[in-house]
Order: C-alpha cells, then sequence, then structure tokens
C-alpha cells in the first residue's frame, strides 16, 4: 500500500470485499469501488491498472481480499462507468480515465480560457507537462486521452490541432 495515499474508511469494513447479494447494496458498493480505484489513481498519477498486481484488491490490516470473480465483477463495472478501458482483449491491463473525455475538454477549456490561451497556440507537451498545467486535472494526463479530449473541443469549434515535428509538439489553437 502506499504512504501517500489516505484509504477512505469503507475501505477497512470487511464486507466491502464481498460482493454483495442485495442490488442495492450492491451497486452502492460498486460506486465505492469506482470512487477507490479512481481517486487512488487519480492521487498517485498512475495511468494504468494492471488487474493481477492492483494493491486495491488486498486489505492486510483486516485480513480480506476480493477474489478474482469480484475482482471481474469490480472492473466490468468500473470499464461500463466509462472510467477505465482495456487495453488488451484477455482484460489484464485497464487505462485509467482519471476523467471522462469530454470532463476533460471542458476542463481544457476552462484553463485556456483563465491562462489567455484563446486566439493563441500551445502544444501538447504543454498542456501536458508545462507550467501553467499545475494542478490542473489533465496535468499528467495519458497522451491518448488528451488527444481524445482535444478531438472533442475541436468537434465543437473550439480549437483547432496541427502537427509538429513530433507528437508532443503537436500544436493546438483555441478559439
Amino acid at each position: 500500500m502506499s504512504d501517500s495515499f489516505k484509504f477512505p474508511e469503507f475501505y477497512s469494513f470487511p464486507p466491502f470485499f464481498t460482493i454483495q447479494p442485495n442490488l442495492a447494496t450492491r451497486e452502492k458498493q460498486m460506486g465505492l469501488w469506482r470512487e477507490l480505484i479512481l481517486s487512488y489513481h487519480t492521487s498517485l498519477k498512475i495511468k494504468t491498472l494492471i488487474v493481477h498486481d492492483c494493491p486495491l484488491w488486498k486489505n492486510d490490516q483486516i485480513g480480506r481480499e476480493l477474489n478474482p470473480d469480484d475482482v471481474k465483477t469490480v472492473m466490468n463495472d468500473f470499464v461500463k462507468s466509462g472510467h477505465g478501458e482495456w487495453e488488451d482483449d484477455t482484460k489484464t491491463r485497464c487505462r485509467i480515465l482519471w476523467r471522462k473525455p469530454e470532463q476533460l475538454a471542458a476542463d481544457i477549456y476552462t484553463w485556456a480560457e483563465a491562462n489567455g490561451y484563446i486566439n493563441s497556440v500551445c502544444t501538447v507537451y504543454e498542456l501536458h507537462s508545462g507550467e501553467d498545467v499545475n494542478g490542473m486535472s489533465f496535468e499528467g494526463a495519458d497522451e491518448q486521452l488528451l488527444r481524445r479530449a482535444l478531438a472533442i473541443l475541436e468537434q465543437k469549434g473550439k480549437c483547432t490541432m496541427f502537427k509538429g515535428d513530433s507528437s508532443s509538439e503537436d500544436g493546438i489553437k483555441f478559439f
């Protein structure tokens, strides 16, 4: 477990590690798992969840862990919610979408407005790792996810993208 992540109280509740049979209780439980997976990976800036190697499935302090079938149930729910995408057909690696592409697109445009980038150009690298993005939801985000968010803005006529010498030098002009 990570010292830099504060686990929520429900993580120490033994029934959390057993999929609940009551539908209403299970839906609430799945929501808590989604929240935990997302907050853990976002706060630690982890972009990919390796299913067989995820520390969240086991809580040594209370001696509980999810069984493999329950891990599948949690992960399928997580992907279905739109916060994750399978990277492989065997469902062993899941790309974590810290924010959904639509949310990220809105965050990027708000940032562009607040920082004077309307009618100006910046690079994909600046959006990903620039000084102006410290603390923003898209700082360090997966480049593919960042490009999907920019494509949404482009479809809405709020930006245009153009090729640079490398993918990180691709430019974005906001309108």
